[in-house]
């Protein structure tokens, strides 16, 4: 049996059906999520005979970290590879990969995770999207990219964690494994870390974001605009035409906020596609009938992909007409840009150590 990425209650079950306690599960839950354990032999608190037999009929499966690119800014990309499955044994090209980052700051640290390998959605201006979907990652595989990069950075870490769920793939196409993982990090008993410091971030999958709007348990919600009209938007996130802006904007309108909660809206400036005065105006509109929102403009991360980066001057004035209007907006620069860790770039790339930084290989 694979315990990471179990509940509390499977845990607990598991444990009975073994003939323990029931509370020797807690005692395991504790162990993999609060501190980090990745072997029952280093579970201490559990009796010799207990850990001997879990060594032998369990598994803690954790990816392995193929390499990291350190950026000049601090941030680190993950490269890791993760463990053989059933749907991996049917590519050529053998068991996937997938990508986190860790980002570094004053008082805290952001950790940016993965939850598919590849993404389905197909955004044009996204390198990520250029891998297509190779699988969903298991609540294992999402949370063991937080636990090895926490563990990783142990001797620096700052007093808050924030984590995004903004790297490769689509949550809220692989809705279930993800909210396994995230009653875990959301639990103060495990990561412990509270939902004003979790964010995922969706391209507008309207059901997913129906069926996140009830549970008890989640996180904060961003959802990647990036255009102001249909066409617009058609063309550069082709999942606009299955979940187009009107259902989208219905779904933001009926989500239940909580009272220090506000939606908030991403937007990739695309220079000379729709960050002209004109879009700035159409997206105060399209958000008019919302109650509490904010627009993160950011700046298109380059790739080898048909598009430019938006000016300072440009992303300035687009900035100023939405504040104008009421809407609060800010510019967000995206960390990790020279190693190909930025939004938008997660695309397995290979840095040669030259060009990033102190790149670190691992066997």
């Amino acid at each position: 049996m694979e315990l990471l990425g179990k509940s509390k209650n499977d845990l607990r079950d598991f444990c009975v059906s073994l003939g323990e306690p029931a509370y020797r599960g807690g005692q395991i839950y504790h162990a993999l999520y609060a501190e980090r354990k990745s072997s029952v032999q280093e579970i201490s608190n559990l009796p010799a005979a207990l850990r001997e037999r879990l060594a032998s009929e369990t598994t803690i499966t954790l990816p392995t970290v193929r390499q990291t690119y350190a950026s000049q800014d601090g941030s680190v990309r993950y490269l890791f590879g993760l463990p053989d499955s059933g749907a991996d044994a049917k590519r050529k090209s053998g068991p996937a990969s997938v990508e986190a980052v860790f980002m570094p700051s004053t008082g805290r640290q952001t950790i940016c995770i993965s939850t598919q390998a590849g993404c389905a959605v197909d955004c044009k201006f996204c390198l990520t999207a250029q891998l297509g979907l190779i699988r969903n990652l298991t609540p294992a595989e999402i949370l063991a990219q937080t636990l090895i990069s926490l563990e990783q950075h142990k001797a620096q870490l700052a007093p808050q964690t924030n984590l995004v769920l903004m790297g490769q793939g689509e949550p809220l196409l692989n809705f279930d494994a993800v909210m396994v993982a995230l009653r875990i990090v959301l639990d103060p008993e495990a990561l412990a870390l509270t939902p004003k410091h979790v964010t995922l971030s969706t391209s507008g999958i309207v059901p997913g974001i129906e069926s996140l709007a009830q549970e008890k348990i989640r996180p904060k919600l961003a959802i990647s605009l990036n255009a102001s009209n249909d066409e617009q938007r058609d063309a550069i996130m082709p999942i606009n035409r299955k979940y187009p802006l009107a259902a989208l904007l219905e779904a933001c309108q009926k989500y239940p906020l909580r009272p220090w909660e506000h939606l908030t809206f991403e937007y990739v400036m695309l220079g000379g596609v729709n960050d002209s005065p004109d879009d700035a105006r159409r997206v105060v509109r399209l958000l008019t009938n919302l109650k509490s929102v904010k627009v993160n403009l950011i700046p298109w991360n380059p790739g080898e992909l048909p598009y430019q980066e938006s000016s300072a001057e440009v992303i300035e004035a687009f900035r100023k007409i939405l504040v104008d209007r009421g809407v609060p907006a800010f510019v967000r620069y995206s960390r990790g840009r020279d190693v190909m860790a930025a939004c938008g770039q997660l695309a397995l790339l290979n840095i040669a150590p030259a060009s990033a930084g102190s790149a670190a290989t691992h066997p």
